[in-house]
């Protein structure tokens, strides 16, 4: 069984990484929004009938890749996921109201409370940020303008993955970055990455990141399918035991098992970063500040590393 990614979306991800490469700013909150709206990323999701590219969220895993490699801003997959279910296709930005807090809600068109889920108006007030490029906002529904025909299991479940995606671009760039400056910088006249202690961390992160990214593009193809099934049960229709207990199915322990993979391997590619770096690292002078924050606010996205990890833990040992 073949599980490359084939090239059409391979290109479609190397188109995405160019427009990022040319124009993204990740110190502007609305960078390069218009022109991947143009090269129809945000209504990629969305059937070709309604005016997108009909495409997958399994197709759309490099692509989501590449703009956490790019540390982009704004509620990329909120807008991606929760698209075909809202009817935007284009420029409009949608964020997602789960457990009372919306990321990037004052740069969003329409809230999507996942609750209904429904689109609402809101009333927001600011929270204390990390990340600049991803602002909290408390919000409080004032009104519920219209329900939407979206199982909420599946805006979350997508959304997860594509945050764990991001986390995967995120983590591949904190390596390139760290091995670059392993090259360049010297100690005792020798590259600092020629030192066998900086050479094993390095490679950690590599195998980190190597080991997390197919459960990733699993996660993905599971919530796909489960989009598609009516059969959500934790157990087949012939009564087997798919090994995930009642209440939680197969593609939701997918989905924790790649978030948790995929926030383990950022967190580990960030902390080698900065011991790579120095206290360089943390200064606002270098931009390793951008893909550090990214991987503290995607790591604590729709559920924690250690919330997912837990319901795996019960999913597969049942405690």
């Amino acid at each position: 069984m073949n599980f490359a990614f084939t090239a059409e979306q391979l290109g479609f991800a190397a188109a995405v990484r160019d427009v990022l490469r040319d124009r993204c700013d990740p110190s502007d909150r609305l960078s390069c929004w218009k022109e991947l709206a143009e090269l129809g990323l945000f209504g990629a999701l969305v059937p070709e009938e309604s005016g997108g590219l009909g495409l997958s969220l399994t197709d759309l895993v490099p692509a989501i890749e590449e703009t956490g490699r790019a540390a982009m801003p704004g509620p990329v997959v909120e807008t991606l996921v929760a698209g075909p279910y809202a009817g935007v296709v284009g420029a409009p930005r949608v964020s997602l109201l789960v457990d009372g807090l919306a990321l990037d809600a004052d740069l969003a068109d329409l809230i999507v409370d996942v609750a209904g889920p429904s689109i609402v108006s809101v009333r927001l007030e600011p929270r204390r940020a990390v990340d600049q490029g991803r602002q909290p906002f408390a919000a409080t529904v004032v009104d519920e303008l219209r329900v939407l025909e979206a199982p909420a299991a599946d805006l979350v479940r997508k959304a997860t993955v594509g945050v764990s995606a991001q986390l995967i671009g995120v983590a591949r760039e904190l390596l390139a970055r760290s091995v670059a400056y392993a090259k360049a910088r010297t100690q005792f006249g020798r590259p600092i990455g020629a030192f066998q202690a900086v050479k094993h961390q390095l490679a950690d992160v590599a195998i980190a990141v190597e080991f997390a990214a197919p459960l990733v593009y699993r996660a993905a193809l599971s919530a796909d399918n489960a989009a598609l099934s009516a059969d959500r049960a934790a157990y087949s229709a012939d009564g087997k035991d798919t090994g995930a207990p009642v209440g939680l199915s197969r593609p939701d322990r997918d989905v924790s098992a790649a978030k948790v993979a995929a926030g383990e391997a950022a967190a580990l590619a960030a902390r080698t970063a900065l011991q790579v770096h120095g206290a360089i690292g943390y200064t606002a002078e270098l931009d390793l500040r951008f893909w550090l924050a990214r991987t503290w606010s995607l790591s604590a996205a729709y559920g924690t590393t250690a919330e997912h990890r837990t319901r795996f833990r019960q999913a597969v040992f049942g405690s």
